[in-house]
Protein backbone atom coordinates (compact mmCIF):
# COMPACT_ATOMS: atom_id res chain seq x y z
CA UNK A 1 0.00 0.00 0.00
CA UNK A 2 1.54 3.30 -1.14
CA UNK A 3 0.60 6.37 0.89
CA UNK A 4 0.29 9.26 -1.61
CA UNK A 5 0.18 13.04 -1.66
CA UNK A 6 -1.25 14.68 -4.77
CA UNK A 7 -0.02 18.24 -5.39
CA UNK A 8 -2.41 19.90 -7.83
CA UNK A 9 -5.30 17.57 -7.01
CA UNK A 10 -7.98 19.68 -8.71
CA UNK A 11 -6.09 19.96 -12.03
CA UNK A 12 -6.10 17.59 -15.00
CA UNK A 13 -3.11 15.53 -13.81
CA UNK A 14 -4.66 15.30 -10.36
CA UNK A 15 -7.92 14.04 -11.85
CA UNK A 16 -6.09 11.43 -13.93
CA UNK A 17 -4.08 10.30 -10.91
CA UNK A 18 -7.23 9.85 -8.84
CA UNK A 19 -8.77 7.89 -11.73
CA UNK A 20 -5.82 5.48 -11.72
CA UNK A 21 -6.09 5.13 -7.95
CA UNK A 22 -9.80 4.32 -8.31
CA UNK A 23 -8.87 1.45 -10.62
CA UNK A 24 -6.29 0.18 -8.10
CA UNK A 25 -7.77 1.18 -4.74
CA UNK A 26 -6.28 -1.85 -3.01
CA UNK A 27 -2.71 -0.62 -3.67
CA UNK A 28 -2.90 3.11 -2.89
CA UNK A 29 -4.00 5.27 0.02
CA UNK A 30 -4.47 9.04 -0.23
CA UNK A 31 -2.76 10.85 2.63
CA UNK A 32 -3.30 14.39 1.33
CA UNK A 33 -4.80 16.34 -1.55
CA UNK A 34 -3.36 19.78 -2.26
CA UNK A 35 -4.94 22.57 -4.33
CA UNK A 36 -4.86 26.35 -4.62
CA UNK A 37 -8.31 27.95 -4.64
CA UNK A 38 -10.83 25.54 -6.19
CA UNK A 39 -13.07 24.83 -3.19
CA UNK A 40 -15.89 23.21 -5.18
CA UNK A 41 -13.62 20.57 -6.72
CA UNK A 42 -11.72 19.96 -3.50
CA UNK A 43 -14.96 19.49 -1.58
CA UNK A 44 -16.13 16.89 -4.10
CA UNK A 45 -12.77 15.10 -3.95
CA UNK A 46 -12.82 15.03 -0.15
CA UNK A 47 -16.30 13.55 -0.10
CA UNK A 48 -15.36 10.91 -2.70
CA UNK A 49 -11.81 9.95 -1.68
CA UNK A 50 -11.69 10.82 2.04
CA UNK A 51 -8.02 11.90 2.31
CA UNK A 52 -6.56 12.43 5.76
CA UNK A 53 -5.65 16.03 4.85
CA UNK A 54 -7.00 18.59 2.37
CA UNK A 55 -4.55 21.46 1.98
CA UNK A 56 -5.52 24.72 0.29
CA UNK A 57 -2.69 27.10 -0.59
CA UNK A 58 -5.12 30.01 -0.39
CA UNK A 59 -6.09 30.66 3.24
CA UNK A 60 -9.57 31.97 2.39
CA UNK A 61 -10.24 28.86 0.33
CA UNK A 62 -9.16 26.69 3.26
CA UNK A 63 -11.59 28.50 5.55
CA UNK A 64 -14.45 28.10 3.09
CA UNK A 65 -13.66 24.41 2.57
CA UNK A 66 -13.70 23.83 6.32
CA UNK A 67 -17.11 25.50 6.56
CA UNK A 68 -18.55 23.43 3.72
CA UNK A 69 -17.30 20.02 4.85
CA UNK A 70 -19.77 17.90 6.74
CA UNK A 71 -19.45 18.22 10.54
CA UNK A 72 -18.89 14.46 10.62
CA UNK A 73 -16.02 14.61 8.11
CA UNK A 74 -12.68 13.31 9.34
CA UNK A 75 -10.73 15.28 6.71
CA UNK A 76 -8.30 17.77 8.27
CA UNK A 77 -8.12 21.09 6.40
CA UNK A 78 -4.78 22.93 6.44
CA UNK A 79 -3.17 25.95 4.81
CA UNK A 80 0.21 27.69 4.97
CA UNK A 81 3.66 27.04 3.50
CA UNK A 82 5.06 25.24 6.56
CA UNK A 83 2.03 22.97 6.69
CA UNK A 84 2.47 22.09 3.02
CA UNK A 85 6.12 21.18 3.51
CA UNK A 86 5.14 19.08 6.54
CA UNK A 87 2.71 17.14 4.34
CA UNK A 88 5.19 16.26 1.57
CA UNK A 89 7.94 15.35 4.04
CA UNK A 90 5.77 13.35 6.48
CA UNK A 91 7.31 10.02 7.48
CA UNK A 92 4.18 8.11 6.48
CA UNK A 93 4.25 9.45 2.89
CA UNK A 94 5.76 7.16 0.26
CA UNK A 95 4.94 8.93 -3.00
CA UNK A 96 4.33 12.53 -4.03
CA UNK A 97 2.60 13.36 -7.32
CA UNK A 98 4.07 16.77 -8.19
CA UNK A 99 1.45 18.28 -10.49
CA UNK A 100 1.12 21.90 -9.40
CA UNK A 101 1.37 23.96 -12.58
CA UNK A 102 4.05 26.62 -12.89
CA UNK A 103 6.71 28.01 -10.58
CA UNK A 104 4.36 27.56 -7.60
CA UNK A 105 5.12 23.85 -7.73
CA UNK A 106 8.88 24.19 -7.37
CA UNK A 107 9.33 24.50 -3.60
CA UNK A 108 6.98 21.71 -2.42
CA UNK A 109 8.41 19.41 -5.09
CA UNK A 110 11.95 20.24 -4.01
CA UNK A 111 10.97 19.64 -0.37
CA UNK A 112 9.74 16.15 -1.29
CA UNK A 113 13.00 15.46 -3.12
CA UNK A 114 15.09 16.62 -0.15
CA UNK A 115 13.05 14.29 2.06
CA UNK A 116 14.00 11.35 -0.16
CA UNK A 117 10.49 10.62 -1.37
CA UNK A 118 9.42 8.83 -4.51
CA UNK A 119 8.48 11.84 -6.64
CA UNK A 120 6.29 11.51 -9.73
CA UNK A 121 7.36 14.61 -11.62
CA UNK A 122 4.64 16.34 -13.64
CA UNK A 123 5.81 19.86 -12.75
CA UNK A 124 8.14 20.92 -15.56
CA UNK A 125 9.21 24.08 -13.79
CA UNK A 126 11.09 22.20 -11.07
CA UNK A 127 13.74 21.30 -13.63
CA UNK A 128 13.33 24.30 -15.93
CA UNK A 129 13.99 26.74 -13.08
CA UNK A 130 16.42 24.81 -10.92
CA UNK A 131 17.63 21.81 -12.91
CA UNK A 132 21.17 21.69 -11.56
CA UNK A 133 20.13 22.31 -7.95
CA UNK A 134 17.25 19.84 -8.25
CA UNK A 135 19.49 17.02 -9.53
CA UNK A 136 22.07 17.75 -6.84
CA UNK A 137 19.40 17.48 -4.10
CA UNK A 138 18.09 14.27 -5.63
CA UNK A 139 21.56 12.75 -5.48
CA UNK A 140 22.06 13.84 -1.84
CA UNK A 141 18.75 12.47 -0.56
CA UNK A 142 18.46 9.36 -2.69
CA UNK A 143 14.98 10.40 -3.84
CA UNK A 144 13.53 8.44 -6.76
CA UNK A 145 12.25 10.79 -9.45
CA UNK A 146 10.05 9.33 -12.18
CA UNK A 147 8.94 11.44 -15.18
CA UNK A 148 5.19 11.78 -15.70
CA UNK A 149 5.17 13.95 -18.84
CA UNK A 150 4.13 11.59 -21.63
CA UNK A 151 7.25 12.35 -23.68
CA UNK A 152 9.77 11.87 -20.88
CA UNK A 153 7.90 8.85 -19.57
CA UNK A 154 8.01 7.35 -23.06
CA UNK A 155 11.78 7.85 -23.22
CA UNK A 156 12.16 6.41 -19.73
CA UNK A 157 10.15 3.32 -20.69
CA UNK A 158 12.38 2.45 -23.66
CA UNK A 159 15.72 3.17 -21.98
CA UNK A 160 17.85 0.22 -20.85
CA UNK A 161 17.30 -0.64 -17.18
CA UNK A 162 20.80 0.62 -16.35
CA UNK A 163 19.81 4.13 -17.48
CA UNK A 164 16.41 3.99 -15.78
CA UNK A 165 18.26 3.50 -12.52
CA UNK A 166 20.39 6.63 -12.91
CA UNK A 167 17.95 9.40 -13.86
CA UNK A 168 19.82 12.69 -13.86
CA UNK A 169 23.11 10.91 -14.47
CA UNK A 170 22.49 8.80 -17.59
CA UNK A 171 25.45 7.88 -19.78
CA UNK A 172 24.05 7.52 -23.29
CA UNK A 173 27.34 6.58 -24.94
CA UNK A 174 27.86 3.71 -22.49
CA UNK A 175 24.30 2.54 -23.19
CA UNK A 176 24.74 2.70 -26.97
CA UNK A 177 22.25 5.54 -27.38
CA UNK A 178 22.58 8.02 -30.23
CA UNK A 179 19.60 10.35 -29.73
CA UNK A 180 16.36 10.83 -27.90
CA UNK A 181 13.51 12.00 -30.09
CA UNK A 182 10.94 14.23 -28.37
CA UNK A 183 7.66 14.18 -30.26
CA UNK A 184 5.10 16.98 -30.22
CA UNK A 185 1.78 17.34 -32.00
CA UNK A 186 2.31 20.93 -33.11
CA UNK A 187 -0.96 21.91 -31.44
CA UNK A 188 -4.03 23.49 -33.02
CA UNK A 189 -2.13 25.98 -35.22
CA UNK A 190 0.18 23.55 -37.01
CA UNK A 191 -1.48 24.12 -40.39
CA UNK A 192 -2.77 27.65 -39.86
CA UNK A 193 -1.59 30.47 -42.12
CA UNK A 194 1.27 32.32 -40.42
CA UNK A 195 -0.50 35.61 -41.11
CA UNK A 196 -3.52 34.42 -39.08
CA UNK A 197 -1.67 33.62 -35.85
CA UNK A 198 -1.87 37.16 -34.47
CA UNK A 199 -5.68 36.96 -34.62
CA UNK A 200 -6.00 33.60 -32.82
CA UNK A 201 -8.13 33.71 -29.67
CA UNK A 202 -7.57 31.99 -26.32
CA UNK A 203 -10.46 29.64 -27.09
CA UNK A 204 -8.80 28.60 -30.36
CA UNK A 205 -5.39 28.15 -28.68
CA UNK A 206 -6.93 25.95 -25.98
CA UNK A 207 -8.64 23.65 -28.49
CA UNK A 208 -5.96 20.96 -28.70
CA UNK A 209 -6.64 18.37 -31.41
CA UNK A 210 -5.62 15.36 -29.29
CA UNK A 211 -5.12 16.09 -25.59
CA UNK A 212 -7.42 17.37 -22.87
CA UNK A 213 -5.33 19.76 -20.76
CA UNK A 214 -5.51 22.91 -18.65
CA UNK A 215 -5.61 26.33 -20.31
CA UNK A 216 -2.02 27.36 -19.62
CA UNK A 217 -0.46 24.15 -20.91
CA UNK A 218 -2.83 24.20 -23.90
CA UNK A 219 -1.52 27.62 -24.93
CA UNK A 220 2.04 26.37 -24.41
CA UNK A 221 1.23 23.49 -26.75
CA UNK A 222 -0.11 25.91 -29.36
CA UNK A 223 3.13 27.93 -29.22
CA UNK A 224 5.26 24.77 -28.74
CA UNK A 225 6.74 26.38 -25.65
CA UNK A 226 5.56 23.23 -23.95
CA UNK A 227 7.97 21.25 -26.12
CA UNK A 228 10.68 23.77 -25.36
CA UNK A 229 10.19 23.30 -21.63
CA UNK A 230 10.24 19.55 -22.18
CA UNK A 231 13.51 19.91 -24.10
CA UNK A 232 15.05 21.66 -21.08
CA UNK A 233 13.58 19.06 -18.75
CA UNK A 234 14.99 16.24 -20.88
CA UNK A 235 18.48 17.72 -20.71
CA UNK A 236 18.40 17.41 -16.92
CA UNK A 237 16.46 14.17 -16.54
CA UNK A 238 18.60 12.22 -18.96
CA UNK A 239 21.91 14.10 -18.69
CA UNK A 240 21.71 14.65 -22.44
CA UNK A 241 23.64 17.09 -24.59
CA UNK A 242 22.04 19.32 -27.20
CA UNK A 243 23.42 17.01 -29.88
CA UNK A 244 21.58 14.07 -28.30
CA UNK A 245 18.07 15.60 -28.40
CA UNK A 246 15.88 16.09 -31.46
CA UNK A 247 12.35 17.49 -31.58
CA UNK A 248 9.99 15.80 -34.03
CA UNK A 249 6.51 17.12 -34.89
CA UNK A 250 4.09 14.17 -34.90
CA UNK A 251 0.51 15.45 -35.31
CA UNK A 252 -1.28 12.23 -34.34
CA UNK A 253 0.17 12.04 -30.78
CA UNK A 254 0.36 8.25 -30.96
CA UNK A 255 4.14 7.89 -30.65
CA UNK A 256 4.94 9.69 -27.41
CA UNK A 257 8.71 9.72 -27.92
CA UNK A 258 11.56 7.54 -29.16
CA UNK A 259 15.15 6.54 -28.44
CA UNK A 260 17.57 5.99 -31.30
CA UNK A 261 20.45 3.58 -30.71
CA UNK A 262 23.89 3.48 -32.29
CA UNK A 263 23.11 0.31 -34.23
CA UNK A 264 20.32 2.08 -36.13
CA UNK A 265 17.45 0.77 -34.01
CA UNK A 266 14.72 3.17 -32.94
CA UNK A 267 12.52 2.09 -30.02
CA UNK A 268 9.28 4.00 -29.48
CA UNK A 269 6.52 4.02 -26.88
CA UNK A 270 3.03 4.21 -28.38
CA UNK A 271 -0.41 4.59 -26.86
CA UNK A 272 -3.62 6.56 -26.90
CA UNK A 273 -3.17 10.22 -25.87
CA UNK A 274 -4.28 9.79 -22.25
CA UNK A 275 -2.18 10.89 -19.27
CA UNK A 276 -3.40 7.98 -17.17
CA UNK A 277 -0.94 5.72 -19.02
CA UNK A 278 2.30 7.47 -17.94
CA UNK A 279 0.81 8.17 -14.50
CA UNK A 280 0.01 4.50 -13.96
CA UNK A 281 3.49 3.55 -15.16
CA UNK A 282 5.16 5.89 -12.67
CA UNK A 283 2.88 4.88 -9.81
CA UNK A 284 3.61 1.18 -10.23
CA UNK A 285 7.17 1.16 -11.62
CA UNK A 286 8.77 -1.32 -12.16
CA UNK A 287 5.49 -3.28 -12.26
CA UNK A 288 2.41 -2.48 -14.37
CA UNK A 289 -1.15 -1.77 -13.23
CA UNK A 290 -4.50 -0.99 -14.84
CA UNK A 291 -4.69 2.62 -16.01
CA UNK A 292 -8.26 2.61 -17.35
CA UNK A 293 -6.99 3.56 -20.83
CA UNK A 294 -8.23 1.65 -23.85
CA UNK A 295 -5.48 -0.24 -25.70
CA UNK A 296 -4.23 1.32 -28.92
CA UNK A 297 -6.16 0.03 -31.95
CA UNK A 298 -3.69 0.03 -34.84
CA UNK A 299 -6.49 -0.49 -37.35
CA UNK A 300 -8.02 2.83 -36.32
CA UNK A 301 -4.79 4.80 -36.04
CA UNK A 302 -4.36 5.30 -39.77
CA UNK A 303 -1.37 7.28 -41.00
CA UNK A 304 1.50 8.39 -38.78
CA UNK A 305 3.33 11.48 -40.04
CA UNK A 306 6.42 13.40 -38.98
CA UNK A 307 7.69 16.92 -39.63
CA UNK A 308 10.68 19.03 -38.72
CA UNK A 309 9.75 21.88 -36.34
CA UNK A 310 9.25 25.23 -38.08
CA UNK A 311 10.92 27.85 -35.87
CA UNK A 312 9.26 30.67 -37.79
CA UNK A 313 5.88 29.27 -36.77
CA UNK A 314 7.08 28.31 -33.30
CA UNK A 315 9.60 30.95 -32.11
CA UNK A 316 9.00 29.98 -28.47
CA UNK A 317 10.52 26.56 -29.15
CA UNK A 318 13.66 28.18 -30.55
CA UNK A 319 13.86 30.52 -27.54
CA UNK A 320 13.68 27.56 -25.14
CA UNK A 321 16.41 25.62 -26.93
CA UNK A 322 18.66 28.70 -26.95
CA UNK A 323 17.94 29.41 -23.27
CA UNK A 324 18.82 25.83 -22.39
CA UNK A 325 22.25 26.37 -23.92
CA UNK A 326 22.72 29.54 -21.85
CA UNK A 327 21.95 27.74 -18.58
CA UNK A 328 19.69 27.57 -15.55
CA UNK A 329 19.40 31.34 -15.18
CA UNK A 330 18.12 31.86 -18.74
CA UNK A 331 15.59 29.07 -18.45
CA UNK A 332 14.33 30.52 -15.15
CA UNK A 333 13.77 33.89 -16.86
CA UNK A 334 12.07 32.29 -19.85
CA UNK A 335 9.71 30.26 -17.68
CA UNK A 336 8.71 33.31 -15.61
CA UNK A 337 8.20 35.49 -18.68
CA UNK A 338 6.15 32.81 -20.38
CA UNK A 339 3.83 32.40 -17.38
CA UNK A 340 3.15 36.16 -17.41
CA UNK A 341 2.76 36.41 -21.20
CA UNK A 342 0.44 33.39 -21.44
CA UNK A 343 -1.72 34.73 -18.61
CA UNK A 344 -1.90 38.08 -20.43
CA UNK A 345 -2.95 36.35 -23.65
CA UNK A 346 -5.61 34.30 -21.85
CA UNK A 347 -6.92 37.57 -20.39
CA UNK A 348 -7.02 39.15 -23.88
CA UNK A 349 -4.33 41.72 -23.02
CA UNK A 350 -1.90 40.70 -25.77
CA UNK A 351 -2.01 38.78 -29.05
CA UNK A 352 -0.92 35.17 -29.41
CA UNK A 353 2.17 36.25 -31.36
CA UNK A 354 3.10 38.70 -28.59
CA UNK A 355 3.86 35.79 -26.24
CA UNK A 356 7.16 35.12 -28.01
CA UNK A 357 7.98 38.84 -28.15
CA UNK A 358 7.61 39.26 -24.38
CA UNK A 359 9.62 36.11 -23.73
CA UNK A 360 12.44 37.17 -26.06
CA UNK A 361 12.71 40.65 -24.58
CA UNK A 362 12.96 39.28 -21.04
CA UNK A 363 15.88 37.05 -22.03
CA UNK A 364 18.01 40.18 -22.42
CA UNK A 365 18.20 40.27 -18.59
CA UNK A 366 20.15 37.02 -18.06
CA UNK A 367 22.68 37.56 -15.22
CA UNK A 368 26.34 37.13 -16.12
CA UNK A 369 27.13 35.04 -13.05
CA UNK A 370 25.65 31.63 -12.21
CA UNK A 371 23.17 31.46 -9.34
CA UNK A 372 24.07 28.77 -6.83
CA UNK A 373 21.15 28.65 -4.40
CA UNK A 374 17.38 28.39 -4.58
CA UNK A 375 16.78 31.79 -2.96
CA UNK A 376 18.66 33.52 -5.77
CA UNK A 377 16.73 31.49 -8.35
CA UNK A 378 13.42 32.51 -6.77
CA UNK A 379 14.52 36.16 -6.65
CA UNK A 380 15.38 35.99 -10.35
CA UNK A 381 11.96 34.47 -11.01
CA UNK A 382 10.26 37.38 -9.22
CA UNK A 383 12.32 40.01 -11.03
CA UNK A 384 11.66 38.34 -14.39
CA UNK A 385 7.91 38.52 -13.78
CA UNK A 386 8.28 42.26 -13.21
CA UNK A 387 10.16 42.65 -16.51
CA UNK A 388 7.54 40.55 -18.32
CA UNK A 389 4.67 42.57 -16.86
CA UNK A 390 6.37 45.78 -17.97
CA UNK A 391 6.65 44.42 -21.53
CA UNK A 392 3.01 43.30 -21.51
CA UNK A 393 1.97 46.81 -20.47
CA UNK A 394 4.10 48.35 -23.24
CA UNK A 395 2.26 46.25 -25.82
Amino acid sequence: MQNMVILGATGSIGASTLSVISNNFEAYSIYALVANTNVDKMLALCELHQPQIAHMVDANAAKLLQERLSPSSKVEVTTGEDELYAIVTATCVDTVMAAIVGAAGLMPTLAAVKAGKRVLLANKESLVMSGRLFIEEMKKSGAQVLPVDSEHNAIFQVLPESEQQRIGFCEFKEAGISHILLTGSGGPFLSSELSSLAQMTPAQACKHPNWSMGRKISVDSASMMNKGLEYIEARWLFNASAEQIKVVVHPQSVIHSMVQYLDGSVIAQLGNPDMRTPIAHCMSYPQRIRSGVEPLDFFKVGQLSFLEPDFTRFPCLALAIDACEQGQEATTILNAANEISVAAFLNNKIKFTDIAKVNENCLSHVPKQALNNIDDILALDVQSRIYATEWVNKI
